[in-house]
């Protein structure tokens, strides 16, 4: 493609120029960087990124390529893709089209050769801000000359769009019909170890693969489902995904978790899931400066002191106090003593809850590792693990006389 140039606008009035790279045109959204050094097919294509521009750390992106197996969704879902030196050619065995050519097909507007680390210290300075990138059609006249009118132009064009804070996005990535992933590998015909309802607030394909690859039938259902609908399914067990959005516009499927936890289904949340289940049991919730993105992330498991090397996107935390347990806020200890089971060492931020008395936990990275890394997968054996038990006291209850 010919050389064109584009830029690159944050809210605060900051422009870095570079080349149109992926489709042309205007993308707004909330301006994030993801740190990990590999696996940018899984990052785009991840719906929690939905809404959300994406800044690359590792310099060179697309030396792999695009392949068939690698995506977490059906499409890409980050509104834009920055940066700082894209690859010339895929140069991958797997490989079946360029980064670009699936850019431009999908509508994804990015820019190239950009000073990505500068970009990176911005955001860590002065946080995760709106943001858009403009090439094409979308630049005013004269853009290559960056006067004042042609930044105040951009720039009120920025700031015109809606903030993360206070956005609820899980219906706009959540599945509109369910449907069922059986199990997989020796399980494959067998009958299944228990029946699970997954609630889809953004979920990505491997992980009902990973439960499925355990022995667990796996039924994928909207956001908006009810109760009603899961009890229906007679599940052993509820999962919550990851999603986009601030956690706490999600009134209607806090309600929903509420109504699980009451009826001692076993539950499991990860990353927005996790922090429904903070809101559920009565902590309030933050917006962090810049969040933590990426497959490099150092995560302490305070029961074991173990230090996980975990896989995050999330720009919101749950705050709830680190150290002994303590009654969950919510109804006065309604759900029992809770702890936090995890917390990133890089800044503090709670990565995970333990309910006591209840079976029911959560942790705010992505344990399906995709794009790896797999410290966190074991949660998954631990989820398991809890949905047999619970099978296994169901099935052996005393029926109630009368």
């Amino acid at each position: 493609m010919t050389s064109e140039i584009a830029l690159l606008v944050l809210e605060d009035g900051t422009v870095f120029q570079g080349r149109a790279w992926g489709g042309r045109g205007r993308s707004l959204g909330e301006i994030v960087f993801s740190t990990g050094m590999t696996g940018y097919q899984e990052t785009l294509t991840d719906p929690s990124y939905h809404r959300q521009i994406v800044v690359m750390t590792a310099p060179h992106i697309g030396n792999t390529g695009v392949n068939d197996e690698d995506p977490e969704s059906g499409r890409i879902w980050v509104a834009g893709f920055v940066v700082r030196d894209p690859a010339r050619r895929a140069s991958n065995w797997r490989a079946r089209r360029e980064l670009e050519d699936e850019l431009v097909d999908q509508g994804i507007v990015g820019i190239a050769e950009v000073d990505t680390r500068a970009i990176t210290r911005h955001i860590r300075s002065f946080g995760a801000m709106r943001a858009g990138i403009f090439s094409g059609d979308a630049l005013p006249a004269g853009a290559e000359y960056l006067t004042d009118q042609v930044r105040d132009a951009l720039v009120r064009i920025v700031v015109d769009q809606p903030q993360m804070s206070g956005a609820a996005l899980a219906s706009e990535v959540s599945t509109v019909d369910s449907y069922v992933v059986s199990p997989t590998g020796e399980f494959q015909g067998r009958a299944p170890l228990a029946r699970i309802v997954a609630v889809d607030l953004g979920i990505k394909s491997r992980t009902p693969e990973h439960l499925a690859a355990r022995g667990i039938e796996v039924h994928v259902v909207p956001n908006s489902v009810s109760f009603a609908d899961i009890q229906a399914l007679n599940p052993d067990g509820v999962f919550f995904s990851n999603g986009p959005g601030d956690p706490s516009t999600a009134e209607h499927e806090i309600e929903l978790l509420r109504a699980v936890l009451d009826a001692g289904l076993p539950y499991f949340g990860i990353c927005f899931g996790h922090q429904l289940f903070g809101r559920a049991l009565g902590y309030g919730t933050y917006k962090l400066d810049f969040g933590h993105r990426g497959i490099n992330q150092p995560v302490k498991d305070i029961d074991s002191g173990r230090v996980q090397i975990t896989a995050h996107n999330h720009g919101f935390a749950v705050d709830a106090p680190v150290g002994e347990p303590s009654l969950s806020p919510f109804d006065s200890g309604r759900y029992g003593r809770v702890t936090v089971s995890h917390v990133g060492l890089n800044d503090g931020v709670v990565e995970g809850l333990q309910a006591l008395d209840i079976p029911a936990f959560s942790v705010q990275y992505h344990p399906e590792a995709a794009a790896g890394p797999h410290d966190g997968e074991t949660l998954f054996d631990r989820f398991v693990d809890l949905l047999i038990a619970h099978k296994k006291a169901t099935e052996t209850a005393p029926e109630e006389t009368h």
